[in-house]
């Protein structure tokens, strides 16, 4: 797969590691990754919004490898947080996660499903 990172010079710079848009090529497989919370699999999730982030990114991470992908291979991502004030631990997060990788990126904030969690991540993969 090929991957083109598209900011249209008429638009706003993205800015903070992702890409406006992101055109695939030669893709034969899109894997969609439902919604990964902050927990682990016996059930724990951790009290903090760092804590979360890191295992969020790791749960979207097992669902990627269980699909023989990596996270090269994430063209969207959106991220539901609870409350605006996570923004800017959310951003290290994702930076940390991703590297230098830039998929394209929605950051919703909403009301998540349980009062526990702190965010939410769902993604798109192609390969």
């Amino acid at each position: 797969m090929k991957l083109r990172s598209i900011n249209a010079k008429s638009a706003p710079e993205a800015v903070g590691g992702y890409s406006q848009a992101l055109e695939t090529t030669n893709s034969i497989r899109r894997l969609y990754i439902s919604g990964q919370i902050p927990m682990a699999r016996g059930g724990a999730v951790p009290d903090s919004f760092a804590e979360q982030a890191k295992l969020v990114w790791a749960n979207v991470v097992a669902q990627l490898e269980a699909a023989d992908m990596t996270i090269g291979n994430l063209v969207k991502v959106t991220i539901f947080l609870s409350d605006r004030k996570h923004a800017l631990e959310n951003r290290q997060a994702r930076q940390e996660a991703l590297g230098d990788h830039a998929p394209a990126l929605t950051v919703i904030i909403a009301g998540i499903f349980d009062e526990a969690w702190l965010l939410e991540i769902e993604a798109i993969a192609e390969a």
